[in-house]
């Protein structure tokens, strides 16, 4: 079986089916789909196999959180399809070849792992130069927005497949094709895309400058090292590449820093404390927009637009995320003054929602 058969293959296509309905099941198009779901898996099996699939359009919407970004998302028939070619063909592929410490969509290489990386770097740091050291962050202006199709094209070129690789090409040029910039950020082989795009930026600061505290989150680089020139130069030369053969600009947050100020990586505040220890503190932005959110809990409760069991719901997935770092304090605090108040009749509950009292 060639690795492009293995995209229509139905067993897989019906993997790729229950991957992209999980957690999705009443919506209105994963419903239509399932009515008729041996038909609609054949249908695609018969397109993909006569070679007559085409990426269909896109539609467009606007996240908020964590910050305003416009998405870009297949429909779920097209969803179906991306899974299955990631899945059976990219996932193998980019796993050989993608350094360890490249973090993201990978299985069991998401933030937590980044993080528990960094931890592990900076205690084996400091001991070998105490808290005397610097780090370099690295972060590309708009990154998916600015992906070059010419360049991705060329750094797939030697893809074993050539089926799948006209395929490859098929979806980088259904998007943007009028500019050849950008990934749609729905995309999941967007996802696999970009993670591959800065692979040789990671061989470069992995083999050339000999970098051995590194870690990538997507776009996200933090290089930790004793000598801050050596540092100078790996970010003269990883600007130089980005910018000639990725055709990508460093965005202002890129910066050598020292250790001791705390390193800034996924929504956290590293610090290195004097006796060894990593303390990892939540970043500021990010504290601000947990208050704004308790707020608006607050509000949508006395309006009666949200339950009580709904912002329990809410907050169990914050409390999932502040227990990855030293919180205790700020969740003492931000929680004492959290009271919910019903307007209607002045009822009022904690957020355990044990001892609620009338006002």
């Amino acid at each position: 079986m060639t690795e492009y058969e293995k995209i229509y293959q139905f067993e897989n296509l019906y993997r790729a089916y229950k991957m992209a309905a999980r957690c999705k099941r009443t919506k209105t198009e994963v419903i239509e789909f399932e009515l008729n779901l041996a038909e609609n898996l054949w249908k695609l099996h018969d397109e993909l196999e006569g070679r007559r699939y085409q990426t269909p359009p896109y539609h467009h919407f606007m996240i908020y959180d964590p910050k305003k970004r416009e998405i870009q998302a297949l429909s779920f028939r097209g969803r179906v399809v991306q899974h299955s070619l990631c899945d059976n063909v990219l996932k193998p592929y980019f796993e050989n070849r993608l350094i360890y410490d490249c973090a993201a969509c990978r299985e069991n290489k998401g933030t937590h792992f980044a993080m528990r990386r960094l931890n592990g770097f900076l205690q084996e740091f400091y001991k070998a130069n105490g808290t005397k050291g610097y780090f370099l962050k690295c972060d590309v202006r708009k990154y998916f927005d600015s992906i070059d199709h010419e360049a991705l094209k060329y750094l797939l070129r030697r893809f074993p497949d050539k089926e799948v690789l006209a395929f490859l090409y098929q979806i980088i040029d259904s998007y943007n094709a009028d500019t050849g910039k950008g990934l749609p950020m729905g995309n999941q082989s967007s996802q696999w895309f970009a993670l591959y795009y800065l692979d040789k930026v990671d061989r470069l600061i992995k083999e050339k400058y000999k970098i051995k505290y590194y870690t990538r989150y997507m776009d996200d680089l933090i290089l930790l090292h004793e000598d801050k020139e050596h540092l100078k130069a790996c970010l003269a030369e990883i600007r130089e590449f980005a910018a000639q053969t990725l055709k990508l600009e460093l965005n202002e947050k890129t910066q050598i820093f020292p250790v001791s100020e705390g390193v800034d990586y996924l929504g956290w505040r590293f610090y290195l404390t004097d006796t060894g220890k990593v303390i990892r503190r939540l970043r500021t932005s990010n504290k601000r927009r947990f208050k704004r959110r308790l707020r608006a809990f607050k509000e949508k409760y006395r309006s009666g637009e949200m339950d009580f069991e709904a912002i329990k719901r809410s907050l169990a997935s914050y409390d999932g995320h502040l227990k990855h770092g030293h919180t205790w304090k700020l969740k003492a605090k931000i929680y004492e003054i959290f009271v919910l108040t019903k307007a209607p009749k002045g009822e009022t509950t904690d957020i355990t929602g044990e001892k609620p009292a009338v006002e």
